[in-house]
Formats: C-alpha cells, structure tokens, sequence
C-alpha cells in the first residue's frame, strides 16, 4: 500500500487525548491526527522519529496523520486506518498462503445484528471470516505482542469468530505486526487475560491464527514476511 506523496519526517513530542499527537517539523511544532486507539506502549517517547503525511482536504481540522514511529531504527506503522487496506491489497495479490484459494473478496461483512468482520472470503466450496488485528507492540526478545491494552471489543471478535466457525464458516484471525524486527508472535496475557482466555478458546474451536509482519518505508507499506505464533 504506497501513500499517496512521500512522508514528512519530524521529531515527536508528545500523544494526548489519544487521538492528537505534536510533532516537532522544521523548528515548528504542528499538531497531528493520531489514528491509534491503542496505548501504544514503547512507541511514545519523546524525541522519536516520527513519520506524517499532509492532506489536502480543506474539510479537514487537522491536516497531519502520524503514520509512522521510529523506535531504534525501526519504523513501526501505527496507522490502524491502514490495516485493512494494507491486507485487502496482500489478499487481491495472493500474498497470503493460506488463503490464495479464496478469490471473492467481501470487506466489512455482517456477521450477527452485533458483530462485522473485517472481510468475508470465499470461493465455490467455503466461505470464511476473517478478522484482522493491528501489532505494533515488542516488550523483549523481538517478540511481537497483542493487546498493548484492555480490549473488550477483540475479546468479543474472537467469541464472534468461535461462534462462525460452529455455524459452519471458516474462521481466521490475522495478526498483522506493522514492523519488521520480530521472529514471533504471543498474546499478552499479563495486559488482558481475559482476551487470552478467549484466544485459547477460539484455538480449541478450530478458529486458524495467521501472522505477518511488514515491510516499511516512507513511501509504502506492504505485507511481508509469515511470523510464527509462540504459545
């Protein structure tokens, strides 16, 4: 998925209310869209790189989005905006092994009066769920980790999932880790149990895990290499 122009590169100086961050750009400290609900644990310290786009859309309160966080020389993406658009373009190019027998490509399908999934693939034998997580969170050991925080709504998605899978869908989860210094995936059961009390359920009811992290640049971001999950 290549950004429309080429990112600006700044210093950032803070994340507040969650959805603002400043950024320090050619001596001025502008203030942009922080698209990221999550904590963002080991990303937010002051004096990061940090990577931003600009919009030209007039409508717009704010013209910059914070994109990208460099953390030790690595670009992290922190967009979760991207995610779908970033897995929808790896489906369509049959990037993703375990699924490139798919070929009918459905995003943002209904599932239940309380429950979408990200996309609804299918073919003329099966169809499947899939639903789809932003990583952005390495604590040690180059390990990616998934929640970074409480997270009642992915707790509820891999119950969603669980309950498909017994109504005869097929059922996937993937984990998309925006950056590319891991060698495995886990959950973080130390930040929410409950989410790995979940997972583990959704394992034992046939739901399938897949792992990717990605390629990162100022100009694009692409899915990139399969990760392993580590129980």
């Amino acid at each position: 998925m290549k950004f429309k122009e080429k990112l600006l590169q700044g210093t950032l100086i803070k994340r507040y209310k969650r959805f603002f961050a400043d950024i320090e750009y050619k001596g001025k400290v502008i203030t942009a869209h922080c698209p990221n609900s999550g904590s963002m644990m080991g990303l937010l310290n002051k004096g990061n790189v940090a990577w931003f786009s600009k919009s030209d859309n007039p409508k717009r309160k704010l013209k910059y989005t914070l994109e990208i966080i460099e953390v030790n020389k690595t670009m992290v993406g922190i967009n979760t905006q991207l995610t779908n658009k970033i897995v929808l373009e790896a489906l369509n190019q049959k990037k993703i092994i375990n699924l490139i027998k798919f070929n009918n490509i459905k995003a943002e399908e209904k599932f239940s009066d309380k429950t979408r999934f990200d996309f609804l693939i299918s073919n003329n034998k099966e169809k499947c769920f899939l639903e789809v997580k932003n990583v952005t969170l390495v604590r040690k050991n180059k390990v990616a980790e998934f929640p970074d925080a409480i997270t009642s709504r992915g707790t509820k998605h891999l119950k969603e999932l669980s309950l498909a899978k017994k109504k005869r869908f097929g059922s996937y989860i993937l984990y998309l880790i925006q950056r590319e210094d891991c060698k495995s995936f886990k959950i973080a059961k130390d930040i929410d149990q409950e989410y790995k009390n979940a997972f583990d359920n959704a394992l034992k009811s046939g739901v399938k895990i897949l792992c990717y992290d990605c390629k990162i640049s100022d100009e694009e971001i692409k899915l990139n290499n399969q990760i392993y999950y580590e129980k």
